[in-house]
């Protein structure tokens, strides 16, 4: 299993300012379901932040985002360690596929593959 890439999910009510913010730092906007928004790096399209006041597709909001190219391996592995899931594996609209797990720290992770 390998990982795509990681996204710092930032709970806010700011998106709009974070969008303004972030741009001058050479961010632009890639992805917007109007409850969260994503901005990347056009030189480097993997850096990316997202930002969501919650996840309106989960009962709870990921800190985080770990894109791999095998969600079910990474599912059964999570499983397997015993690791808290906090959101089933299921597909979602866009073509996502993803479950949440609680790290050591408490954080929320969103594991995700694309189909």
């Amino acid at each position: 299993m390998a990982v795509r890439r990681v996204v710092p999910n930032v709970q806010s009510e700011a998106a709009l300012e974070s969008r303004e913010f972030y741009g001058l730092l050479g961010f632009e906007e890639v992805m917007n379901h109007g409850w969260i928004m994503t901005l990347a790096s056009p030189s480097s399209p993997a850096a990316q932040i997202s930002f969501m006041a919650s996840d309106k597709t989960a009962p709870v909001t990921p800190d985080m985002s770990v894109e791999v190219d095998d969600v079910d391996a990474a599912y059964a592995a999570v499983r397997e360690s015993g690791a808290e899931v906090v959101h089933p594996l299921q597909d979602e609209e866009g073509g996502v596929r993803r479950f949440f797990v609680r790290d050591p720290n408490g954080l929320v992770i969103k594991v995700l593959g694309h189909r």
